[in-house]
Order: structure tokens, then sequence, then C-alpha cells
């Protein structure tokens, strides 16, 4: 599938997939037989926290799903999901996993379709790309509850892309998920049809961000638009600093370790506001995200005082990624396109549980988006229990102050 501008203007303003539950039988299986058949097994016991063990879930949506779960030795436990992000993984939550466990809950998050241990998917550039429309996604999550023996979810917490995920598992299924939390991706809605069009000879030609971006004076791109390219994925993967480093890089530039983080309220969807954003969102139009990162690369000194995330944690990264490389995740932001059709039937709906919205004061990724953060308050959401940005992160705030935000999502999940 070549990119095109549609398939980008269709991706970037589709964030967000349905989902409809699978006639499936789910099955868990002994985390042995499935690493038997593909030569790896869960996480060793020293890389997750007491009272986090790893496994695998078989035939959830035609993945063998890995997971992380805590509060495990307590039957009938209500349920909360957390899922991951992008370049992200399960293991994302292993500072969150415990603290809601010790609430009362079955903590539970899998590694997506797509990404570490989870396996079932298409790694090739070329592939099933419809596998990982956002519809079908959400249906490999209905299938992870049914197979864990829910009806019922308490809440569904989404980071980054998980963010939209989450939002769609609880504007598809009010039944099941009885609330969502939203992490540093807002979510701004439904798609919405043309109205009103049938006595209008013609429409306002839609406005073209790639095309004014690479028309800067110093010419930019959309990472969704760099996401979508064959490129992409080798870049990262092979990357000439390394996939170690390379990945120390990239979550070192959007946390709030990385001192240019200081974002603000872009006035409009705009090539020349957009271009206020760092280049790990308005790329440089000829530089790949490898380039980009280089010339913020931490120092020594700073790797050393990431108390967020020593090296040994970052190594559960490289070592995944480098096994699987990051075309899985990458498909998410090339299907966009494929599910938009699909999605236009919930034109119109609302999330209508109680949700909040938590991001690290330093992320770009609440404002990315000119306008969402506005939207999904007064909008998208119609139970809306607050905003919170927490001091002292940037993008990937769950890892970065994890006690602030587990006391957020304990307190709201008291107030259910």
């Amino acid at each position: 599938m070549s990119l095109t501008r549609r398939n980008f203007m269709q991706s970037v303003a589709t964030l967000g997939p349905v989902a409809m539950a699978t006639s499936a039988a789910w099955t868990l299986r002994p985390s042995k037989t499935h690493g038997q058949s593909t030569g790896f097994g869960p996480y060793r016991e020293n890389r997750l926290p007491p009272g986090v063990r790893s496994r695998f879930v078989e035939n959830i949506n035609g993945l063998a799903m890995h997971v992380l779960e805590a509060g495990f030795e307590t039957r009938n436990r209500p349920c909360v999901l957390l899922l991951h992000g992008f370049p992200e993984l399960a293991y994302s939550w292993r500072k969150n996993l415990v603290p809601l466990a010790a609430a009362g809950y079955h903590v539970v998050a899998p590694d997506h379709r797509g990404y570490g241990r989870t396996t079932g998917w298409d790694r090739d550039y070329d592939g099933d790309l419809a596998s990982f429309r956002r519809l079908n996604i959400v249906r490999d999550i209905l299938g992870l509850v049914a197979a864990f023996g829910y009806r019922r979810v308490e809440a569904v917490v989404g980071h980054d892309f998980g963010s939209p995920i989450a939002a769609w598992c609880a504007l598809v299924r009010p039944d099941i998920f009885r609330s969502v939390a939203l992490m540093s991706a807002p979510f701004s809605g439904t798609a919405s049809l043309a109205f009103d069009t049938a006595n209008k000879e013609s429409q306002p030609t839609p406005y073209d961000l790639a095309a004014e971006l690479a028309a800067l004076p110093t010419p930019r791109k959309h990472y969704v638009q760099y996401y979508q390219t064959r490129e992409a994925n080798e870049n990262m993967w092979h990357a000439t600093q390394g996939i170690h480093a390379f990945l120390r890089g990239y979550y070192h530039y959007k946390s709030a370790d990385w001192t240019g983080n200081r974002p603000f309220t872009l006035k409009a969807r705009t090539a020349q506001e957009m271009a206020k954003m760092p280049t790990y969102y308005i790329m440089n139009l000829q530089a790949g995200m490898a380039e980009s990162v280089q010339p913020v690369m931490p120092s020594p000194s700073e790797i050393t005082d990431c108390k967020w995330l020593p090296d040994n944690e970052l190594r559960v990264y490289s070592e995944e990624f480098s096994r699987t490389g990051f075309q899985g995740g990458l498909q998410w932001y090339r299907s966009g396109s494929v599910g938009a059709a699909e999605m236009q039937l919930f034109a119109g709906r609302t999330i209508d549980q109680p949700s909040i919205f938590v991001a690290g004061a330093s992320d770009w990724g609440a404002y990315q988006g000119p306008g969402a953060l506005e939207r999904m308050q007064e909008h998208a959401c119609t139970d809306f229990r607050g905003v919170h940005m927490v001091d002292g992160a940037g993008h990937w705030v769950q890892q970065e102050q994890p006690e602030a935000v587990n006391t957020l999502l304990v307190n709201f999940l008291n107030d259910l």
C-alpha cells in the first residue's frame, strides 16, 4: 500500500477504533506451552516487581497475547485494563500494576497486536494491514476481557495510542467498560459525516497540512506521515546510534528530562502553528526519527540521573524491539484509512461513562491536536471528571511520576 496525502490526512483525523465481540473460543494457557512453540516464554521473574506475573492468553482474535497482571491471587476482583502506546509494551505499566492491585483490583496489561511477546500478527509492511485497523484492536481487547471471564471492566486506561483505543472501547461497549482514563492523547470525539450538503454546489477544499509543512522555509513533516513510510521501521530498528541508544534518546526527548519540553496551546491546525512543536512531532522533512533524536541525546550524567528509566529497565524495551522491530506498532498509524468508513457508523456518539484525562505538565501530546483537549471536555465525554497535568512528567507520565498517577487513578476508581 503506497502512502498518499489522503492516507495521511485520514490517519491523523481518525485516531480511534471501534469493535465488536468475537465468537471465537478464548483460552488461558500455561506460559510454558507458548514458550515451547515460539522459542521464548514469559518474562523472567527478576524483570518484574514482586506481585506481577507474565503469561500468555491463547486464541484472542487470532493472537497469542502476552500480558502482565497483578491482583490475580484473589478471584472475583473487579478488573482494570491498562493499554500501552508507541513505542511501548505492557512493561510500561510495571510501576502501576501492584499499586492498583493493592486497591482491590485485578489489573491486566497486554502487549498489543504488533508488540512485544504477543504473536499471531503480520509484521510485513505489505502484509495484512486490515488486521491493525482500530476496530480490530478493540476486538482484541474484548477478547481478552472475555478470556478472563469478565462481563464488566471497572476502568480501561490508555496511554498514548492506547488512549484512543481505550476511548473507543468505552464508546462502542458502554455495557462492558464502566469508566475510562485517557493519558497523553486527548479524545476529540467521533468523526463527523458531511452535513447539509445536498443543495450545495461545492465543498471547501480541505487544508493540505502535509503540503504546507513541506513548503515552510525550513521544510517539515508530521510524524504520522513519516510513520506511514516504508523507511520508518528500518530507520529506528537499525538506527545509526544502535537501538538501545536510540530508545534512550527518544524516551529522553519526550520526557520532562529534556528541558525544551514547554508545551502550550496551539492557535490552529496550520503549518506555522504546528511547526512550533519539537521535531519528534513535526520532523524536518528529510530526517528520520533516528536523526531527529540524535541532536538531543542525553549525556552520560543525564542517563545516570534518570531514575524513572534506569538502564536495566530500558534494556527490556531494546531487547524486545530488537527482536520484533517497530513495524507492528507502525501499522497502527497506517491503518487509519482502512478503518475510517467503519468508524463513521458511530458519528455523533459520545462517551457517557465517567472519564478523566491525565498527562505530564511537560507533555506536548496533550496539545499536538489543536482543539482536541477542549473538544474532549466539552463534547466527546459527557461525564468528564477533570484534566490532571502532572508536574515533573513529560509524555511517559505513568513511568516518570508513577505515585502521582496511581493516586489519581485510585481516587477516580473510588469515586465511581
